[in-house]
C-alpha cells in the first residue's frame, strides 16, 4: 500500500495520527466496514466482477474475523488504519491472490465515506430514541399538573401567572422540533457514497443500488465527487445537536435557579445530587451542571469541525478528515446528557403551594388588572399600564400586599395619573388579582389555560407517539436489513 513511497512510515505519523485512532476507530467502526466488505462482495459475485467461488472463500473469512471479533482482531499502527488491518487480516486467511480481490471497484474514500454515514446514522437514532423518552417522562408529568399555578419570568423577573404544565409544554414543543431536526438529519446521511471510488467512480460494472439496499441507505448519491467530499452532514448533525444541547441547557438552568433556596420551588432527587465535603447541609444538582457544561463541549466541535473544512478543496483529503474529530465526542457527550436529563426529570419534586404564594405575591397578576380597565373604564391599554406601573410602585414603597389593592386605590392613582377617578368594583379586581382566576382567563390558543393547555399536551402526545412508531420502524428496517446482508450471499 506504500508502493509509490520509497521510505517507511515515521515515528512521529505513527505516533500521532495513525495510533492513537486505531483503537477508537476499531471499537466504533469495525461492525460497519465488515458489513460494508460484505455488501460490496455481495454485489461483485452478482455482477460477475469475481467468481462465486472467490467470493464465497472471501465471505467466508470475513465471517471467521466477525466470529473471532474487533477486539482479537490485530492492529498494526504502521498499517495506517483500521481497513488496512483488516484487509491483512483476511489476506492471513486466505491470501492475496484471493483476499486482494476484495477491494476491486472500490477506495478508501468511499469505504470510509459511507463507514462514517452508516455510523452516524446509528448514533443519531440512538439519540432521537432518548430524545421520546425524556418527552416521555416531561409529558407525564405536565398532564399532572394543568392547575398547577407558577410564575413565568421574562429577564428573570416575575412576568405573567401560567401553568407547570403550561411551562413544559414550551420544553415539550422545542423537545419535538430538536427530534425533527434529527430525523431531518438522519434522512440526509442515509445516502450511499459506495461505489463512487476515490473520486471519479471505477469503470467496473458496479451495481451501486445494490450496496445502497443491503446496507440500509434510501438511495445512493448522485455524484462521485460529491459522494467522497461531502462533509455538509458532519456540521448539520453537529448543528442539530448543539441546538439540543442548547435547549437542554436553557432548561437545565431554569431547573438550577429553581433549586436555589432563593427560589426554593423544585428539588432534584438524592441520587442526582451530590454534597459538600465540608458543609454537611449542601445538596447540590450536580447533573444539570453536567449537562449545562456539555453544551458548551458540543458547540465547540461545532466550532471545529466547521474550522476544518472551511478552506479545504471539494474532494478527498485528511484535514476533511480531521472534521470527525470531536463528532463522535458531540455524540456522546448528547447521548449522556439526555440519560442525565431524563434520570433527574423523574426525581424532581415540584413545591406547589409555594409557586402559588409567590404568584399571589409578586404582582404579576397586575397586567390583566390593566386589561380589566382597558375594558371596564374605556380607557387605552397604554393609560392603563401607567396606572397600574405607577399602582405597583406605590404599593411596594408602602410594603404592601398585591392582595390589598381595591377601588379606593385605583381611584386615587387613576385621578393622578390620567385626571379622572376610575371606578372598579372590588369583586373585578379580586378576580383579576387571583392566579387561578387569570390563568384560567387566557384560553387563547397557545395560552396557559389548563382547557387549552390540555389541547397543548394532546397534539404533543399525538406527535410523540407517531415519532415513537417512526424510530421503532427504522430499528426493524435496521434489523431487516442485517438480516438480508447475512442471506445475500
Amino acid at each position: 500500500m506504500r508502493e509509490r513511497l520509497k521510505s517507511d512510515i515515521s515515528s512521529e505519523v505513527i505516533q500521532y495520527i495513525f495510533a492513537p485512532a486505531l483503537v477508537a476507530e476499531r471499537n466504533r467502526s469495525f461492525e460497519s466496514i465488515m458489513d460494508v466488505n460484505k455488501a460490496h462482495l455481495t454485489m461483485l459475485m452478482s455482477q460477475g466482477i469475481i467468481t462465486d467461488d472467490i467470493g464465497q472463500k472471501i465471505m467466508t473469512a470475513l465471517d471467521e474475523l466477525i466470529e473471532e471479533g474487533a477486539e482479537n482482531l490485530e492492529l498494526d499502527p504502521n498499517k495506517e488504519e483500521l481497513y488496512f488491518n483488516i484487509e491483512a487480516a483476511l489476506i492471513r486467511k486466505v491470501g492475496v491472490e484471493i483476499g486482494g480481490q476484495l477491494h476491486t471497484a472500490r477506495s478508501r474514500n468511499d469505504l470510509y465515506a459511507t463507514v462514517a454515514r452508516m455510523n452516524s446514522r446509528k448514533f443519531l437514532l440512538n439519540i432521537a430514541e432518548q430524545i421520546i423518552v425524556l418527552r416521555k417522562e416531561l409529558l407525564s408529568i405536565a398532564e399532572k399538573s394543568l392547575y398547577v399555578v407558577m410564575t413565568s419570568y421574562t429577564h428573570l423577573q416575575p412576568a405573567e401567572p401560567v401553568t407547570l404544565a403550561h411551562y413544559l409544554s414550551a420544553i415539550l414543543s422545542a423537545l419535538e422540533r430538536d427530534y425533527e431536526r434529527f430525523i431531518q438529519t438522519f434522512n440526509q446521511i442515509n445516502i450511499s457514497p459506495l461505489g463512487a471510488g476515490a473520486t471519479a467512480s471505477t469503470s467496473f460494472n458496479i451495481n451501486r443500488h445494490e450496496t445502497a439496499d443491503l446496507l440500509g441507505f434510501n438511495a445512493a448519491m448522485g455524484n462521485s465527487i460529491d459522494s467522497i467530499a461531502s462533509r455538509d452532514y458532519v456540521l448539520e448533525a453537529l448543528s442539530s445537536m448543539n441546538i439540543l444541547m442548547n435547549n437542554l441547557s436553557r432548561f437545565s438552568h431554569d431547573l438550577y435557579i429553581w433549586a436555589t433556596d432563593e427560589f426554593g420551588i423544585v428539588e432534584v432527587g438524592d441520587s442526582v445530587a451530590a454534597c459538600s465535603s465540608i458543609m454537611p447541609q449542601k445538596k447540590n444538582p450536580i447533573t444539570l451542571e453536567h449537562i449545562k457544561a456539555k453544551s458548551g463541549h458540543v458547540m465547540g466541535a461545532l466550532v471545529s469541525a466547521t474550522s476544518c473544512l472551511k478552506n479545504t478543496s471539494y474532494g478527498h483529503s485528511r484535514d476533511a478528515t480531521e472534521s470527525f474529530k470531536y463528532l463522535w465526542d458531540a455524540f456522546a457527550e448528547v447521548e449522556a446528557s439526555l440519560h442525565l436529563m431524563t434520570a433527574t426529570v423523574k426525581t424532581l419534586k415540584f413545591n406547589e403551594e409555594k409557586m402559588f404564594l409567590r404568584t399571589l405575591e409578586n404582582f404579576s397578576t397586575v397586567t390583566e388588572l390593566a386589561n380589566t380597565i382597558v375594558r371596564d373604564a374605556n380607557l387605552s391599554f397604554r393609560e392603563a399600564h401607567q396606572i397600574v406601573g405607577h399602582l405597583v410602585s406605590q404599593m411596594i414603597e408602602e410594603k404592601k400586599s398585591v392582595t390589598q389593592i381595591d377601588s379606593d386605590k385605583i381611584k386615587e392613582i387613576s385621578k393622578l395619573i390620567v385626571g379622572k377617578e376610575i371606578s372598579l368594583s372590588n369583586k373585578a379586581i379580586q378576580n383579576a388579582l387571583d392566579p387561578i382566576a387569570n390563568v384560567g382567563s387566557r384560553s387563547t390558543s397557545g395560552g396557559p389555560a389548563p382547557v387549552e393547555v390540555k389541547k397543548q399536551l394532546e397534539k404533543l402526545n399525538a406527535r410523540l407517539r407517531q415519532d415513537n412508531d417512526w424510530v421503532d420502524q427504522q430499528k426493524i428496517v435496521a434489523k431487516n436489513k442485517k438480516k438480508s446482508l447475512s442471506k445475500a450471499y
